[in-house]
């Protein structure tokens, strides 16, 4: 679940909606040119524009195009068909991934036009012109006039993002969803392969829970899980990062001084110390949240490496550059109920994610906590259990020590499915599994391609 989003300002013209029950098409051309390093070439990927109602309530009212990018397959005589990629953040872009070619395995590329978008609210698809308002709190509210100040903040910029982009209100996952079973049509397949990264595996969740007759295949990885309380939900993201912590300050003490500069010192009382001068401004501008926020960007791949230096550099006084700690507010917020009273049970929640992070403190969910709260309730696509009958069931893999989706989340979802889900268990570390070895690359190309089920409880090992 990575929490950066990019919002580039784009103007979006409304226009009136044609039947959508119509087969819809793809008029497949040059991307455009905004991928550094990455010029367009049409021989290898072609751009193309999705017409979309802007609300699904509404089938037939205004209208919105999504991005979409399509890299063609190398090897056309053997070509499975199409696989769309579905984008984690929430606020990533599949355009960019389909560009770069670099989140796919040359069997994949071989096999298949590989089809990714830019989700609603997302870069190039009616991404809204909006700034968080000056003023706001600290993403960890202090007292009941912080949290009536986030309230009225969070609002007044969400109301600024509804005024420069019509789907901001309506970009819940069940909303992508049925943009994503209009982009199968436009693509031709009679059933949808998919493989979801992230909070990506939401949509892929969705997906199967409404069209399961139209589903050919659907990989979940670094799987979310739609289906907790919200205390649960800041608990296990706590534990999750508190874990991997526990997973780096146990590789320092087994390696060289050479691999971590740590090594021979009380890692945990160093990095506690930084996080206690973080308190005292002492590393201002930053707040003690973004300094905390450190082990889930270094953690995920891991870089265990680099999350030493920055730590010894810390100890040192260096003040890093301010995180990215965005969150594509329109889709999550409308996945995520925040529903937190005051700042009493506000701070009930924080002491739930210390009591189970007591290195890390927070997790990812204290800033979806932040990103949300005083949005309005009910959302639109509560969490609930997964309702899905596929006929083949859904492929589950992830990391044991993933910082970002808990291990226990893909073992929950996979007891929610039964029959129609599989579990794949990936022994190592990190957020997403498919491409870290030769075991986790076969297991879902096998299934992705001839649509092998690989048996219950397969794992992988760890990379070395």
């Amino acid at each position: 679940m990575r929490l950066a989003a990019v919002l580039t300002a784009l103007a979006l013209t409304v226009t009136p909606a044609g039947p959508v029950h119509k087969q819809p098409g793809l008029d497949w051309g040059d991307c455009a040119d905004d991928v550094p390093r990455f010029p367009p070439d049409r021989e290898v990927v072609v751009c193309a524009t999705l017409t979309l109602p802007v609300d699904w309530a509404d089938p037939h009212g205004p209208t919105f195009g999504m991005t979409v990018a399509k890299r063609f397959a190398t090897d056309k005589a053997h070509k499975v068909g199409a696989l769309v990629f579905g984008p984690g953040g929430p606020g990533d872009s599949g355009v960019v991934r389909v560009r770069k070619g670099d989140r796919f395995t040359p069997e994949q590329l071989a096999r298949f036009d590989i089809v990714s978008f830019d989700p609603r609210t997302v870069q190039r698809t009616a991404a809204p012109a909006c700034t968080p308002p000056p003023g706001r709190p600290p993403v960890i509210l202090r007292d009941q006039a912080d949290f009536d100040t986030a309230v009225m903040a969070n609002r007044a910029y969400w109301a600024q993002c509804a005024a420069t982009s019509p789907v901001f209100e309506h970009a819940d996952s069940v909303s992508i969803a049925r943009d994503l079973d209009v982009l199968r049509r436009a693509l031709g397949e009679r059933r949808l392969t998919f493989h979801g990264s992230s909070y990506g595996t939401l949509l892929g969740e969705m997906y199967a829970e409404r069209f399961p007759d139209r589903v050919r295949a659907i990989v979940l990885e670094s799987v979310f899980d739609h289906d907790l309380p919200l205390t649960d939900f800041v608990r296990t993201e706590a534990a999750a990062l508190q874990d991997s912590f526990d997973e780096f300050v146990a590789w320092c003490g087994r390696v060289t001084t050479t691999e971590c500069a740590l090594h021979g010192t009380d890692v945990r009382a160093t990095w506690r110390s930084i996080l206690h001068r973080a308190d005292d401004n002492g590393y201002a501008p930053l707040t003690s949240f973004e300094i905390a926020s450190a082990p889930l960007g270094l953690l995920q791949d891991p870089r265990w490496h680099d999350f030493a230096d920055l730590i010894k550099a810390l100890d040192g006084g260096f003040v890093p550059p301010p995180p990215q700690l965005d969150v594509a507010a329109g889709i999550f917020c409308g996945d995520f109920p925040a529903p937190v009273r005051d700042f009493t049970a506000y701070r009930k929640i924080v002491k739930v994610a210390a009591d189970a992070a007591p290195d890390v403190r927070y997790g990812a969910g204290m800033l979806a906590i932040s990103t949300c709260l005083g949005w309005p309730q009910p959302v639109a696509n509560p969490p609930h259990r997964p309702a899905v009958r596929t006929h083949v069931p859904l492929l589950l893999i992830n990391a044991v020590h993933d910082p970002r989706t808990a291990y226990v989340w893909a073992r929950h979802v996979a007891a929610e499915l039964g029959r129609s889900g599989r579990l794949v268990t990936y022994e190592g570390w990190g957020h997403g599994s498919y491409l870290r070895n030769d075991c986790t690359k076969a297991v879902v190309d096998r299934y992705l391609i001839d649509l092998v089920v690989p048996p219950p409880g397969t794992s992988c090992p760890a990379a070395v």
